[in-house]
Formats: C-alpha cells, sequence, structure tokens
C-alpha cells in the first residue's frame, strides 16, 4: 500500500437534523490523509432559507449534542460549499455511509449554487480494495477501539485514522 494511494481520497461524514427523506445538513466533516498525518476540515452549516425547518429532530440533536441555536451563527450554504470544495481539492470522497451522505451533500451543494455533485465511494469497498491480511486487521481493530462521537470532523478523522493505521503494515 503507497502512501500515495490513500492520499487521493477524502473521507466525508455529516451531522444532520434528522434521518427523514427531508433532512438537511448541519455540521460537515472532511478528513484525509496528507505526508503521513490525517488532516481534517469541518464546519457548521447555516440552513438553507429552502429547508424545512420542522425537520428538526431532537432525536438526532441528542445524538450529535448540536443545538439548533448554534446554527444562527454557522456559516451560508454558500460559503461551506466552497469552502468544502477546495479542501477537497480533486480528491475522490470516500464514507461509511454513502447513501445518506450522497443526499446531504447535494441538499448542501444545490442550495450552495452547484450543480455538480462530486461521487462517494463506500469506505468498506474501497477498505478492502486497498488492503488485505493484517493489515485489514488492524483497520477494523482501530475503528472498533474508537467509539464514533457523532460528530462530523471526528466522525472522518476515525476512519481515516484506521487507514493510516492499516498503511504502516
Amino acid at each position: 500500500m503507497t502512501r500515495d494511494k490513500i492520499e487521493n481520497f477524502a473521507i466525508l461524514d455529516f451531522e444532520a437534523s434528522s434521518l427523514s427523506l427531508e433532512s438537511w445538513p448541519i455540521e460537515i466533516g472532511l478528513s484525509w490523509i496528507d505526508k503521513g498525518a490525517v488532516q481534517t476540515w469541518s464546519s457548521l452549516i447555516s440552513p438553507a432559507a429552502t429547508w424545512d425547518m420542522n425537520d428538526w429532530s431532537y432525536l438526532s440533536a441528542a445524538v450529535h449534542k448540536i443545538a439548533f441555536s448554534s446554527l444562527a451563527c454557522a456559516p451560508s450554504v454558500q460559503v461551506v460549499s466552497q469552502a468544502f470544495l477546495n479542501t477537497l481539492a480533486g480528491r475522490q470522497l470516500v464514507s461509511d455511509a454513502p447513501e445518506f451522505e450522497t443526499h446531504w451533500l447535494t441538499r448542501l451543494l444545490h442550495a450552495g449554487g452547484y450543480d455538480e455533485v462530486p461521487s462517494i465511494e463506500n469506505f468498506e469497498h474501497i477498505s478492502f480494495a486497498l488492503y488485505s491480511g493484517y493489515a485489514l486487521d488492524m483497520l477494523y481493530e482501530t475503528l472498533e477501539r474508537r467509539a464514533a462521537p457523532h460528530r462530523a470532523g471526528p466522525d472522518s478523522a476515525r476512519l481515516a485514522k484506521s487507514w493510516l493505521k492499516a498503511s504502516r503494515f
């Protein structure tokens, strides 16, 4: 496994208003490996005017611990969309929940004024393509030992750290 190969990917995670079909993103996290270290960018997202505020789930908020009131001073969908695309810098997106992440990325980018939405590959599929044997064991052991914090930046970094661990074998 070469470092160059894993540096071509960025792991995406969102926290959202709920898990319904009408849900919208409230936080985005992106992590990647650069020169042997995990780098992470994340941001809260101020809701777009077109998003249904009735879709806010207090159950979801209890999981990610992001209060609705904290979104009022968050960056706009336009600012977050532009920052995301600049940070992505041509890397291939990967997620452990690509269907959900595609939904929220589409909502974010369309609200931010972008028509094109980058594709998102499945973390497990890419992991099995990149690693095997003991390295793959270390990847999943690393994930099992670190609970998901349910915040977009730390969640994406958790997955990237498992790749970094696996790349050492």
